[in-house]
């Protein structure tokens, strides 16, 4: 009885000290840093036993479907000589893992949780067009739910290779891919899908940073299967952003002071061609040009295989204004009054004095011709519509000048003439020399010098007229030429960017 009572004593005493024990291990448990953790032993518990290195399915024959979605924040730099687009965006990805899964019930209904990005499995996603390693922040968690999805979002600074097409500069729309993919895994272990649908991707600029250059128009979206080797076949998820340039900036600083100096080059028309000051004031204009050029010629867009049709405008205008200055030193060059100066050939007479007057519709017959004849040595001022229909002023004609120049003497040195004629009309005829006293002689003498030199002089006077009256023909039907090219120019460059604005 005693030994009895001895052990029923012991195996209560062991008893009481296992209880003990038990009970001072749950207090332990559940006065420790982590005893209320929920969110501690769920991630203890998805992470015990877990293979990141594994993808994550039970059954090796079914792919992961991996779902993808963009939203463009801003357009950052659109670099034209080397290609290169830089976009910043917001991606999303999110796929099933089916080793994440839980029971909300077991865990303070914990619907889901965040877990580092290093400790579970992710998929090798990639954009086929990345050519530069952008300063992407780094995002370290997923989101899991507790049916196994996890939702990897983060932002992206894109630097991809792109096709820009600058001929339309300023009014150009460029149109650049972002192209998703594994870049090893097959058809068979990932698969991609869009997580919303693709006129939601299309239209969505909720993210969009609005103030920049560059104004998005829309995102396309497409999805394809490619093979290389026509065995292992890819899934790729293509989106084509679509940029528009906004044209005001270009507009302003380099059409509207191009187009400003044409319009100067054509008022310097209006100044006389027979003085200097045209082609001093279109040298002026043609450096002032060329200035402007140097300026903008950095603010251009340039590559290897074309160039804008901006800069080919450019070119032409100072072309234009060459030609412009050219037209201008001719017609001086013809207008200019010189002594050794030749009369004006009938032929050219013909054409520009009538059929050209007729051409341009030149009206006021007798306006050129009076203002010529009250000042020879300093012509009026050049006026477009002071040309005869013929072209031809009345008092001085080719085939009479002689006549008219022997009138002119006779009006100018009248007293002379008489004593000629009173002398028997000596001058210019054969003279008997023994009849003429010495005096009379050196007096006739010094009169055919006289005449002669009033002869050369109006001679001189009325070729100049001549080379002027066709000058200023020749100036106006240039000048119109001149303006026709322009404006035809002018108007098919404004309806192509015009075009290009508002398609």
């Amino acid at each position: 009885m005693r030994i009895s009572a001895l052990w029923i004593g012991v195996i209560w005493l062991l008893i009481q000290g296992t209880a003990q024990a038990c009970t001072v291990k749950k207090l332990g448990n559940n006065t420790g840093r982590f005893a209320n953790a929920t969110l501690v032993h769920l991630s203890e518990y998805l992470s015990a036993g877990y293979k990141k290195g594994v993808r994550p399915v039970r059954n090796w024959r079914n792919c992961t479907m991996v779902a993808i979605d963009l939203m463009v924040y801003s357009i950052l730099s659109v670099d034209e000589k080397n290609q290169v687009l830089t976009t910043y965006v917001w991606y999303r990805q999110e796929w099933t893992d089916e080793f994440l899964v839980w029971n909300p019930k077991d865990f303070d209904d914990v619907n889901q949780t965040s877990i580092p990005t290093a400790n579970v499995w992710v998929p090798d996603i990639l954009i086929n067009e990345f050519v530069d390693v952008g300063k992407s922040p780094d995002i370290p968690y997923v989101y899991v739910t507790h049916y196994g999805l996890v939702r990897n979002y983060k932002p992206i600074q894109v630097v991809t290779a792109c096709t820009l097409n600058i001929y339309n500069f300023p009014f150009d729309v460029q149109n650049c891919s972002l192209t998703f993919q594994s870049w090893l895994h097959t058809l068979n272990d990932i698969d991609l899908k869009l997580i919303r649908s693709a006129d939601e991707v299309k239209v969505d600029k909720s993210v969009f940073m609005n103030q920049g250059e560059w104004e998005l128009l829309h995102v396309l979206s497409k999805y394809k299967r490619f093979s290389l080797d026509n065995i292992d076949s890819y899934a790729e998820m293509k989106f084509n952003v679509v940029i528009r340039r906004r044209p005001l900036f270009y507009t302003v600083n380099l059409l509207l002071p191009s187009i400003f100096l044409m319009v100067m080059d054509l008022v310097g028309f209006y100044l006389p061609p027979d003085s200097g000051e045209r082609v001093s004031f279109k040298i002026t204009l043609l450096l002032g040009y060329s200035v402007f050029l140097i300026i903008v010629s950095d603010t251009l867009p340039a590559t290897a295989i074309g160039t804008p049709l901006i800069g080919v405008y450019f070119v032409v205008c100072m072309a234009l204004l060459v030609i412009s200055l050219t037209e201008t030193v001719l017609i001086v060059r013809l207008v200019h009054k010189q002594d050794l100066q030749s009369h004006v050939p009938q032929w050219l007479r013909h054409l520009v004095l009538e059929r050209a007057t007729v051409l341009l519709c030149i009206r006021n017959k007798h306006s050129l011709c009076s203002v010529l004849s009250r000042d020879s040595d300093h012509p009026g001022q050049y006026k477009e519509n002071n040309f005869s229909p013929a072209g031809q002023c009345p008092h001085h004609p080719h085939h009479h000048h002689h006549h008219h120049l022997h009138h002119t003497y006779e009006n100018s040195c009248g007293g002379a003439d008489s004593m000629e004629r009173g002398l028997g009309g000596l001058v210019g005829l054969p003279v008997v020399r023994d009849n003429i006293p010495p005096v009379m002689e050196n007096i006739l003498h010094e009169l055919s010098s006289i005449r002669g030199y009033l002869e050369k002089k109006d001679e001189s006077r009325d070729i100049a007229k001549e080379w002027l009256q066709v000058g200023y023909v020749l100036d106006v039907l240039l000048f119109r030429v001149y303006l026709v090219a322009m404006l035809a120019y002018s108007i098919t460059l404004g309806t192509l960017w015009s075009v290009w604005q508002y398609a």
